[in-house]
């Protein structure tokens, strides 16, 4: 027979635990972030104004769904930004050779999957640390991109091929915020209710163990590199939509606002821990301070600087707190 007087307190423990979480002080920063957005501009409240801020983190979000899983692995790929470009560049080329809007649509998506298999391969099989293979990946893409496109753009995207990007589901809802709501479902499912996802945590805190106990760590691994091209595939659909054109420098940077968005939402860059709804909170704070810095005509540069601060701090505070606790137990 169940003793009720203990349950109080354990349902007092676990409300504890989740209020100590990363996630519920990621959750009330994001809510001071939107309180001062509010407070700085009369026209934050708006609602086509809060949807237009979503496009700042909306394409970074679905790259950095699979990129969570890939780091919680042990792996990481600097090179999702140049994928995004290449992807973007070879729709472009097949644009001016006639492709319709389902050819342009498969050939973003093949791009990025092609990509992601490339970055398998190079780590999975030749044994490659990830680091470097990807940023070695990182200059080569984003390097045919500029030898395709050199200092001109590909414009003249078809009007229906527009609705992924700029197309609207419901009243203030677009595509790409229907799309980040259904990628994070799909990707919290599959890393926290299903085996596959208990094989990640598991290779990510020990790849050598997992590898004894029967998993095959490599093939893992390499679907979750195809993963990430793919949907870095996805990012270079929806951004070549909303933008209309194609550069070499789109999404330019935009792999330290991922990796950032990823280890802010509690992601160990070791490896081992994390969760994609602090994740999905962590998409949202850095898209508020975008859309906040903005609003004060803040430039571009700050933001870089802000993000750079950003990740080595969120990196960085771990290792301190750790550091200050071992201090105290020997003290």
């Amino acid at each position: 027979m169940t003793d009720l007087r203990h349950v109080p307190d354990r349902l007092d423990t676990r409300a504890s635990r989740v209020l100590k979480s990363w996630e519920a002080l990621l959750l009330a920063l994001a809510v001071a972030i939107f309180i001062a957005n509010a407070l700085a501009s009369p026209y934050f409240l708006d609602p086509w104004n809060l949807s237009d801020a979503t496009f700042n983190f909306t394409e970074k979000a679905m790259v950095a769904f699979p990129m969570a899983l890939l780091i919680i692995a042990g792996e990481i790929d600097l090179s999702v930004a140049a994928i995004i470009a290449l992807a973007s560049t070879a729709m472009g080329y097949a644009l001016h050779l006639g492709a319709g809007t389902p050819a342009l649509v498969v050939i973003g998506l093949g791009t990025g999957l092609a990509c992601g298999a490339f970055n398998g391969f190079l780590v999975t099989r030749l044994g490659l640390p990830s680091i470097v293979a990807t940023i070695g990946t990182m200059s080569l893409f984003r390097g045919i991109a500029f030898i395709v496109l050199g200092d001109k753009a590909y414009t003249g995207y078809p009007a229906a091929f527009s609705w992924f990007g700029q197309g609207y589901v419901a009243w203030v809802f677009s595509v790409e915020f229907v799309l980040f709501w259904l990628l994070a479902a799909a990707f919290a499912v599959l890393l926290h209710l299903t085996s596959f996802g208990r094989t990640v945590y598991a290779i990510g805190n020990n790849p050598t163990a997992s590898l004894f106990s029967g998993i095959r760590v490599a093939r893992v691994k390499f679907l979750l590199f195809l993963t990430t091209g793919l949907l870095s595939g996805l990012a270079a659909v929806c951004l070549t939509s909303r933008l209309g054109s194609t550069r070499p420098s789109i999404a330019l940077g935009w792999e330290l606002e991922i990796v950032t968005m990823v280890v802010l939402g509690g992601v160990s860059i070791l490896g081992g821990s994390g969760t994609i709804i602090g994740v999905v909170i962590a998409a949202f704070v850095l898209g508020m301070v975008t859309f906040g810095f903005g609003l004060l005509n803040v430039p571009g540069i700050v933001m870089s600087i802000f993000i750079g601060f950003l990740l080595i701090a969120v990196i960085a505070l771990p290792r301190l707190v750790s550091r200050i606790r071992a201090g105290r137990a020997h003290a």
